[in-house]
């Protein structure tokens, strides 16, 4: 059960479901398997940590659709607390989110935000659901009214980029992107989707600044294939370029090739077997580059 952990009692599940909460994961399918073999039959048996199972669980209900947990554990809640409690509140909230009721979930969350407008969990809420309305020019104003308050969330100044990306706005993204490589200069995936975003404007200048940040992601993690990819092309198209002195030409032209062989060698090592030629060609499509120039 649950892959390589064998649970054998509620001890067992407690303690798995602890290591869970305290690492961030949300193992939802997982964690209603468990409520369902071990926990369901007598909450009571949970000890200290009834409460905090049982809206974990409720969590994971909620993700998995799981309408007849999700109701069970709110009723558990709902009689330990009644609706004085915030963190109740919110899970009613969330329950009419996994309804489709976003209405109803938006006046819990305004009702919470009139007792504590810095409760970061319901504006994150009401910011979720604006997104799932497809109403994004609201919840790229929620986010930026957000961030005023809680400039070190990175996850949300991420949301924040990918909603200004589906809007167009690039420029807007690309400094939310900034942000978050002064947050954290060490994550390669903020320099890769920074090089995306200059990547996606295009024209000559964005195209060497996607290069450079292409290139720091790969030094942060080789393994980031994705970087490894936007690598190639934007060192193939700048080759490619009336606009690029020969000098540089070479240097692009050589990181290609660098690129094209890790690319190889991590295809090889995954599937056991040579890239197949199409592949790369393929990738590259029309562009054509000349081999670089021995020195």
């Amino acid at each position: 059960m649950m892959g390589e952990t064998t649970l054998s009692s509620v001890e067992d599940c407690l303690s798995l479901l602890r290591q869970w909460r305290e690492d961030g994961v949300r193992r939802s399918d997982a964690i209603v398997e468990i409520w369902e073999e071990f926990l369901s039959g007598d909450p009571s048996k949970l000890g200290d940590e009834r409460y905090m199972v049982i809206e974990q669980v409720a969590v994971a209900a909620m993700d998995t659709h799981r309408t007849d947990i999700v109701d069970r554990c709110l009723g558990e809640l709902k009689r330990a607390f009644d609706l004085d409690s915030v963190r109740v509140r919110r899970l009613f909230g969330m329950r009419y989110e996994m309804l489709d009721m976003w209405d109803k979930a938006l006046a819990i969350y305004d009702d919470i935000l009139k007792e504590d407008d810095s409760n970061s969990s319901a504006r994150k809420r009401k910011i979720a659901i604006l997104k799932a309305r497809g109403d994004n020019v609201k919840a790229i104003a929620e986010l930026n009214r957000y961030l005023k308050d809680f400039m070190s969330d990175a996850e949300s100044w991420m949301e924040l980029c990918e909603l200004y990306i589906a809007e167009q706005e690039l420029a807007k993204a690309a400094f939310c992107c900034e942000e978050l490589i002064l947050q954290n200069p060490n994550n390669h995936i903020y320099f890769q989707r920074y090089a995306e975003v200059k990547f996606t404007q295009g024209g000559f200048e964005n195209m060497e600044m996607a290069k450079t940040y292409y290139a720091k992601a790969v030094t942060l993690n080789s393994s980031n294939m994705r970087a490894l990819y936007g690598l190639l092309l934007t060192s193939t198209q700048l080759a490619s370029s009336p606009r690029c002195p020969a000098q540089k030409k070479r240097e692009h032209l050589k990181t290609v090739v660098w690129s094209e062989t890790q690319i190889s060698k991590w295809y090889e090592e995954k599937r056991g077997e040579r890239m197949p030629a199409c592949y790369m060609e393929g990738l590259l499509g029309q562009v054509q580059v000349q081999p670089p120039i021995s020195t």
